[in-house]
């Protein structure tokens, strides 16, 4: 089972460092292998205005300086092709936005680097369009390729997730992910800004071990209601061990 986990973008040292403290409890406490995710640059905001993160330089640094304080693999996301061998040096898995999980330069770029490729699934896409960009990815050289559920837009500003997509994916990958944050927000909901309905991510998740999925994708921040991107989706730090322990 893959488990992954961190802030929406990283926003300093402090919140990355306790929740890489509290990722490595819960390691050791239920003896499983977190990977602590986090974005440097949030290229797709909603707004001009809203904040994107410290960027690749000094993103790809402090997420080195966690791999190497906590011993803890590493996810994050690329957005143009260039990013993904320096993105690789440090990163253990690249991460193919939803919105640009058909594009073909990005995927061969991620692919071309040997380390595992996490393709969100696009949310005008079904389960079993992402069998395309799966071969993709494959037939450029990845050495292992995971697929991630996240909802598929129901009208304006509002997701719904079809859970059979899930058996539909497993169908041709071993892994698929259910991204328990993001499929419960509402895309520009808010006046500029992403909405979402974080007292649903528990039932997500035990949605998705009811449908078969073979990991789970959780954004956790300390102070969601604080958080500069994506808090009304994130987890509360002090409720991810419940909901750890309700899906291994």
């Amino acid at each position: 089972m893959q488990i992954i986990a961190g802030p929406c973008v990283i926003e300093s040292k402090e919140i990355l460092e306790t929740i890489a403290k509290e990722i490595v409890r819960l390691n050791n406490k239920y003896g499983v292998d977190i990977i602590f995710k986090a974005s440097f640059d949030k290229a797709n905001r909603t707004s001009l205005s809203s904040y994107r993160g410290p960027g690749m330089e000094k993103g790809l640094q402090m997420l080195d300086d966690i791999k190497q304080t906590y011993g803890l693999r590493i996810l994050t996301d690329i957005h143009e092709s260039y990013q993904a061998k320096l993105v690789a040096e440090v990163a253990d898995v690249l991460q193919i936005p939803a919105f640009l999980c058909r594009q073909t330069d990005l995927l061969t770029a991620a692919s071309q680097t040997g380390k595992i490729v996490n393709i969100k699934k696009a949310q005008f896409l079904s389960g079993k369009d992402m069998k395309y960009p799966m071969e993709k990815a494959i037939c450029s050289g990845a050495a292992e390729v995971w697929l991630t559920e996240r909802g598929n837009t129901f009208g304006y500003n509002n997701l719904v997730v079809d859970f059979r997509n899930i058996p539909d994916m497993l169908q041709f990958s071993p892994t698929v992910i259910m991204d328990c944050t993001h499929s419960v927000q509402r895309p520009g909901a808010e006046n500029g800004v992403t909405g979402g309905n974080r007292e649903f991510i528990p039932y997500m998740a035990l949605a998705a071990k009811a449908f078969g999925a073979t990991g789970y994708f959780f954004e956790i921040h300390p102070a969601p209601e604080m958080a500069l991107s994506d808090g009304t989706n994130m987890l509360p730090l002090d409720k991810f061990e419940n909901v750890l322990k309700s899906i291994i």
